[in-house]
C-alpha cells in the first residue's frame, strides 16, 4: 500500500533492448531491437555498429551525475561492452558490479566457452571481479558454504553503496538482478518453500520469484534505516513478459494476457511494474495507474526530479535519434490525471523470428489510445489459462499472420 501499481506500463517482448531503452530514453526502434551476443559488431560502422547502445547516446546515469547524484548500478548490464564506453562506467555510473551478456550461470559465474576454457562474466567497475568468483565445483546441485549465489553479490553491492553513501548527497541506483532469468537456479532454502508444486519448472520459476521479493523487501528496510526512503523514488519493472516457450519448461504463466517473452501481444510487453518510496504523495499510494508508460519513460522523469534537461546533445552531434522519453512524474504524483503517452510503436527485427542476428529494424504494431494493431508474423497467438501447466505447443515455433 506504499506505491503505485502500474498496470500499463509497456516495455520491448525481451530483455537487451529494453535496457538499452532505459539507458538511453528511447523506444528500442530508435536504439537497438536486437538481443545478439554483446561480441556482435560492424566493423564499418564505428558509432552504431556494436551491440547494445550506440556509443555516442548519453546514458541516464551520465545524466543523474551532471546533477550531482552519485551513480552506482549491480546486477545484469546487457547494453553492450564492446568498448569502454558501452560499459556502466562509460554510461555514468561511478561503481558497478555487473555482468555483460543475456545470461550466466547463477553458481559459477560463467557464461560460454573460449579455447575449451570457461568464460567467467562478473565485473567489478572496471575489470574482473576475480576475488568474488565461486569455486568450479559449486552448481544447483552442490551449493557448498564457500558457494555465492550471483544475485546475493548484486545486493551485497547494493548494500555496500548504501552503508557507505552520504544522505546529503543524492544517490541514483540502478540495480538489476539476474533473476528472475534463466537458467532457473536459486539457493535450495528458497526450493523447499514450494516443494508442493510437482511441476519442477514452475516451482524453480516461483522459488526466484519469492527470492528476489525478499530481497526488495530488505533494500527497503535498509532505505529507512539510512532515513533515504521519505525522499526516494523506487521503480520496479520486469524487462519482458514472462517466457512460456519450449513446451513450459522456462516457468512463466501471463494469464490473463496473450503470449509471453519474444511475442508483441500484450503477455510479452505489458509487465509488472510498480512505482514506490516516501516520494509518492500519500493520496497517491495504494493506487492503480492505467495510464500509459513505457521502460523508456524513466529517463526524462528522473532528470525531471534531478532538475536537468534530458536532451541528448551528444546524440544530436552525432546525428542519432533524439530520446523518445516522456516525464512521468507530473501523473505519479498526481499533479495531472493522465498519462503524456497515447501511442506506444511496438519493433521487431526484420524477420521478427531473426532476434539474435543483425538484421533491420521495423515497426509491427502499435498502441493507440484504446486499440493495439499488430501486423505480420506475431508468434504466441494463444493463452496458457489460469492453471500452469497447461502448455503441449513451443510457443516460439508457431506465428500467425496477421
Amino acid at each position: 500500500a506504499e506505491g503505485i501499481e502500474l498496470d500499463r506500463h509497456y516495455v520491448f517482448k525481451y530483455c537487451s533492448p529494453t535496457r538499452s531503452a532505459i539507458q538511453s530514453g528511447r523506444n528500442p526502434i530508435h536504439v537497438n531491437v536486437l538481443n545478439i551476443p554483446p561480441t556482435f559488431h560492424n566493423v564499418t560502422d564505428p558509432v552504431s555498429g556494436f551491440q547494445g547502445i550506440p556509443r555516442n547516446m548519453t546514458g541516464i546515469a551520465e545524466k543523474m551525475k551532471s546533477a550531482g547524484y552519485a551513480t552506482h548500478m549491480a546486477g545484469k548490464w546487457d547494453a553492450g561492452m564492446a568498448t569502454p564506453d558501452h560499459s556502466p562506467l562509460g554510461r555514468g555510473y561511478e561503481t558497478s558490479l555487473h555482468y555483460f551478456h543475456h545470461a550466466n550461470d547463477y553458481w559459477t559465474y560463467d557464461v560460454g566457452q573460449c579455447s575449451k576454457e570457461n568464460i567467467v562474466d562478473l565485473w567489478h567497475t572496471d575489470e574482473p571481479a576475480r576475488a568474488l568468483t565461486n569455486p568450479k565445483t559449486c552448481s544447483q546441485s552442490n551449493q557448498a558454504s564457500d558457494c555465492v549465489y550471483e544475485d546475493q553479490l548484486f545486493e551485497q553491492h547494493v548494500f555496500d553503496v548504501l552503508d557507505n553513501h552520504d544522505p546529503s548527497t543524492p544517490l541514483f541506483l540502478f540495480w538489476a538482478p539476474h533473476s528472475i532469468h534463466a537458467p532457473l537456479e536459486v539457493p535450495q532454502e528458497y526450493v523447499d518453500k514450494f516443494s508442493f508444486i510437482d511441476k519442477k519448472p514452475r516451482q524453480m520459476y516461483h522459488a526466484m520469484v519469492n527470492f528476489i521479493d525478499s530481497r526488495i523487501g530488505m533494500i527497503v528496510n535498509k532505505l529507512k534505516e539510512k532515513g533515504m526512503f521519505e525522499d526516494t523514488l523506487i521503480v520496479m519493472s520486469a524487462d519482458n513478459g514472462g517466457p512460456i516457450y519450449s513446451n513450459g519448461s522456462a516457468g512463466a504463466n501471463n494469464w490473463p494476457l496473450r503470449g509471453g517473452k519474444m511475442s508483441n501481444f500484450e503477455g510479452g510487453v505489458r509487465v509488472n511494474a510498480f512505482a514506490s518510496g516516501g516520494l509518492i504523495p500519500k493520496e497517491r499510494r495504494g493506487t492503480k495507474e492505467e495510464g500509459y508508460i513505457c521502460g523508456w519513460d524513466w529517463y526524462a522523469t528522473f532528470c525531471a526530479i534531478a532538475g536537468v534537461d534530458p536532451t541528448d546533445e551528444k546524440a544530436a552531434k552525432a546525428k542519432l535519434p533524439p530520446i523518445d522519453s516522456l516525464n512521468m512524474w507530473p501523473l505519479l504524483s498526481g499533479q495531472t490525471k493522465t498519462s503524456p503517452r497515447n501511442i506506444i510503436p511496438l519493433g521487431s527485427p526484420d524477420p521478427p523470428s531473426a532476434s539474435g542476428s543483425m538484421v533491420p529494424t521495423i515497426v509491427n504494431g502499435v498502441i493507440v489510445g484504446e486499440w493495439k494493431l499488430l501486423v505480420g508474423d506475431v508468434t504466441q497467438d494463444s493463452w496458457t489459462g489460469p492453471q500452469y501447466p497447461n502448455i503441449t505447443t513451443n510457443w516460439i515455433s508457431t506465428a500467425h499472420h496477421l
